[in-house]
């Protein structure tokens, strides 16, 4: 298999990400990527050549997306509402650090954006994902899900509809200087315990969800008891892993009695004006990904 891998593998991580949009989820994005390339290497013998590296792309890219529409079917999975991530609990966070070599806006990654993505049904949020983020034209959209013009274009309509709808408010691409210097203060107050300091980041409507647990507090009042029984579990320390283009951070905790740092959440930070309008706090399940040990030294 050493030639198609060859063949493949500049493709891999681009698949990935197509994966991740479409599931919402950073390991199923990696089990349906396997999954493509299984299904590429059993078809091999009907890919045409003569297409080239596009024509290679174009057909990766079609048995990625089917394999992605029968998950979603076996699955019958969708977000019934795009109102608090605690409504989606198979979201995962993406490294920004794997997001180096790929063109991608923040706005077309943002936690908030796939949270959007996933309440459209799956056919149409194919034909979403290939037209708006891959700028695949409707003709080879049609081709690649085997369907009609016509179809694709209703199903761009109504998908536009709903992220018209729902859709966050758009912000630059570049990481700003607030941006950072709000995850430093983020993170000092969350080390040195200071409940004052990190409310003072926030918005009074903050609101914090934790995928895959249905938990949902919103507000300050609600909020505060969270930091309060954080700073008795033991001594933190956070290191700044940004993801889907936000501001994020590792927190390790060291329980009493434990000598070692252990990996215990990572909180992606929703900036809203100036301050911290949404923090999603996910289980420590991507460490690898992140390029993070699980025991900090």
């Amino acid at each position: 298999m050493t030639a198609f891998d060859a063949l493949v593998r500049p493709h891999r991580r681009a698949l990935h990400l197509h994966c991740y949009r479409m599931v919402g989820s950073f390991a199923e994005a990696d089990d349906l990527v396997q999954e493509t390339l299984l299904r590429a290497w059993n078809a091999r013998e009907a890919f045409d050549a003569s297409g080239g590296e596009a024509g290679m792309r174009r057909w990766l890219y079609r048995i990625a997306t089917n394999a992605c529409l029968d998950h979603l079917r076996s699955s019958s999975r969708q977000a019934a509402s795009a109102r608090s991530f605690a409504e989606i609990p198979w979201l995962q966070p993406y490294p920004d650090v794997l997001l180096e070599e790929e063109a991608v806006t923040r706005e077309s990654i943002a936690l908030g954006y796939l949270a959007v993505i996933q309440r459209l049904p799956p056919r149409q949020r194919a034909a979403f994902v290939l037209c708006e983020l891959l700028d695949g034209s409707a003709a080879e959209t049609a081709s690649l899900l085997e369907t009609s013009v016509a179809a694709v274009n209703s199903s761009l309509q109504r998908a536009r509809a709903t992220l018209s709808r729902h859709e966050p408010p758009a912000r630059g691409d570049a990481v700003s200087a607030d941006e950072r210097a709000l995850l430093e203060a983020f993170i000092s107050a969350h080390q040195s315990g200071d409940c004052k300091a990190s409310i003072a980041l926030l918005t009074r409507d903050v609101r914090v969800t934790m995928p895959p647990l249905p938990a949902c507090f919103e507000g300050v009042d609600q909020v505060l008891p969270l930091m309060e029984r954080a700073n008795a579990m033991g001594e933190w320390r956070l290191v700044p892993a940004w993801a889907n283009r936000m501001p994020a951070a590792m927190s390790y905790l060291r329980r009493p009695g434990d000598p070692a740092l252990r990996a215990f959440k990572l909180d992606v930070l929703h900036v809203r004006d100036g301050r911290i309008h949404e923090i999603t706090t996910f289980e420590p399940r991507l460490m690898a990904a992140f390029g993070l040990p699980e025991v900090l030294a």
